[in-house]
């Protein structure tokens, strides 16, 4: 027998959902604000990635921010998010440990949890997304 799961609406749930969406919106973009500094490109080069990836990162996390705040493009910019964190964990921090006040990838697999669940969950209610009807699962 094949059973349908179907989660009751109600504000709370609404609301927490877009809470989540939000304070990850709002840490990328605290986040990418530094990125656009000119220091930043040379750190880049550091830790051995070209340079010209420092407009494309900053604008993606900026950008991003905004788009899981108001809700729309979620799941992509979810995706988006989750390369990007993937990248911080295996690629930046990974040598440092799993314990942030190390400088390890503790905060990093947080927040790519939270962004794979929103990738799951999708834009929720409160969004653009749930105000645009004919717009396509995969946008939302």
């Amino acid at each position: 027998m094949l059973t349908e799961t179907k989660m009751k609406g109600n504000i709370l749930h609404d609301i927490t959902h877009w809470g989540i969406r939000a304070s990850i919106g709002a840490i990328f973009i605290v986040h990418s604000l530094k990125k656009f500094d000119p220091i930043w490109q040379e750190w880049l080069v550091g830790i051995g990635m070209p340079p010209e990836m420092q407009l494309p990162i900053a604008l993606a996390e900026f950008i991003g921010g905004i788009f899981l705040i108001v809700g729309v493009l979620t799941r992509i910019t979810g995706a988006v998010f989750s390369v990007i964190l993937l990248g911080a964990i295996f690629h930046i921090r990974w040598e440092n440990g799993f314990f942030v006040s190390q400088g390890g990838w503790e905060w990093d697999l947080v927040m790519l949890a939270a962004v794979l669940s929103i990738i799951a969950a999708g834009p929720g209610r409160i969004s653009i997304a749930s105000l645009i009807k004919r717009l396509p699962k995969f946008l939302q």
